[in-house]
């Protein structure tokens, strides 16, 4: 069998695009606290110094916007103004406006929020039925980050990022090629000590060990130093890293973002129930690997495309898998987000380290698989 590479990249928590991304989650979180049907479509900014809050909402609730910026920012790890970022010092101004009437026409009417295509992957590489790639990506920028906020790292600082490409033969993943670590540090932190740390208390407790062999190249900090990191170094902004958000290259990207936008945008909902079905396929043995794909256009109640791909390792023919994945998942925007029980509080959770293969989301419940394990 032919061999070829994949690849994914997860950005640390403190990486500027992705405390952007867990500003707006954040955000929105204590805006559906406060008012379930709040209607939120955010966009945050960083800079050195500054957030910059924009965007449309519509609510019942009053959030105190520059008092949960500051606080993610400082749960991030910001606090210190050596950092060049820090959440007391730094200034949050906003610009909020009401929800178009026109978007409220369109959705009061049980329509799709937004017009968008999305994407539902899931395939036997991990118990989570996520790609390898991004699956060992997140599990280690992740592990770095929680070193650091427990204090075993202290010479750590919050920026950084973690890429890694894996070698498949056919469909099945043989080993790590790369396994390339950045990591935000303190100026008094030799690189040697940076590396070991790195290599002894990430890599070898999260990489399985029989994925690294002599082919494999490991590298914590190539470029050598990496002190000035963060909104300082580099400006962030919402929905930059939705390749990272979702599988990696396994699988296509539908090209939308997700944080910052309530359930009422089509393309962060239907990108969840997306993920729901293609796990299910998959779970359910119909297919080895599986691909949804959607397509929802504006103010329209029902979906406009609906296909599958199952890369040839369906075990049932794919139009007998499609007769029945749309008789036992709903599509309409409406139902959909009853179906998955989204006006909740719980979307910081996910906007870093991925958004799918995370144990107790509504979208990665497998409550379904005997429905679809009947067509075998």
């Amino acid at each position: 069998m032919s061999r070829s590479i994949k690849m994914a990249e997860s950005p640390m928590e403190g990486h500027p695009d992705k405390l952007a991304d867990l500003i707006a989650d954040a955000l929105l979180d204590e805006f559906l606290r406060k008012d379930p049907y709040s209607r939120v479509s955010l966009e945050i900014t960083l800079i050195s110094g500054m957030t910059f809050v924009s965007g449309h909402v519509s609510t019942e609730g009053y959030v105190d916007i520059p008092g949960v910026v500051r606080r993610v920012i400082k749960e991030v790890g910001y606090n210190r103004p050596e950092h060049g970022f820090d959440a007391d010092s730094s200034a949050v101004i906003t610009s909020i406006e009401e929800q178009s009437p026109d978007i409220v026409l369109g959705i009061s009417s049980e329509g799709a929020g937004d017009t968008a295509t999305v994407v539902g992957y899931a395939c036997k590489d991990t118990s989570n039925f996520m790609p390898l790639p991004i699956s060992i990506a997140h599990a280690l920028s992740k592990r770095i980050s929680e070193l650091r906020k427990s204090g075993k790292a202290p010479f750590l600082r919050p920026d950084g990022k973690v890429l890694v490409t894996v070698v498949y033969e056919g469909q099945k993943p043989i080993f790590l090629k790369d396994l390339i670590v950045f990591c935000q540090h303190d100026p008094e932190a030799s690189l040697e000590k940076l590396r070991d740390f790195i290599y002894e208390e990430a890599i070898r407790k999260v990489v399985p060990q029989e994925l690294l062999g002599s082919e494999t190249r490991i590298m914590v900090n190539p470029s050598g130093r990496f002190v000035l990191g963060g909104p300082a170094a580099d400006a962030g902004q919402t929905g930059r890293k939705i390749v990272s958000d979702a599988y990696g290259d396994v699988a296509y990207s539908g090209g939308s973002a997700f944080s910052g936008k309530d359930p009422t945008k089509t393309d962060r909902t239907a990108s969840y129930m997306a993920r729901l079905i293609a796990k299910h396929v998959v779970a359910s043995g119909l297919a080895d690997r599986c691909m949804v794909q959607m397509a929802y256009a504006f103010g329209l109640s029902e979906v406009i495309a609906f296909d599958i791909e199952t890369y040839s390792t369906e075990k049932v023919e794919k139009e007998k898998i499609i007769r029945r994945l749309l008789e036992v998942f709903p599509t309409n925007p409406k139902r959909m987000i009853d179906f998955l029980d989204l006006r909740k509080p719980i979307y910081k959770q996910t906007a870093c380290y991925g958004h799918f293969g995370k144990d107790g989301l509504p979208w990665e419940r497998l409550n379904f698989v005997d429905s679809l394990r009947e067509l075998g």
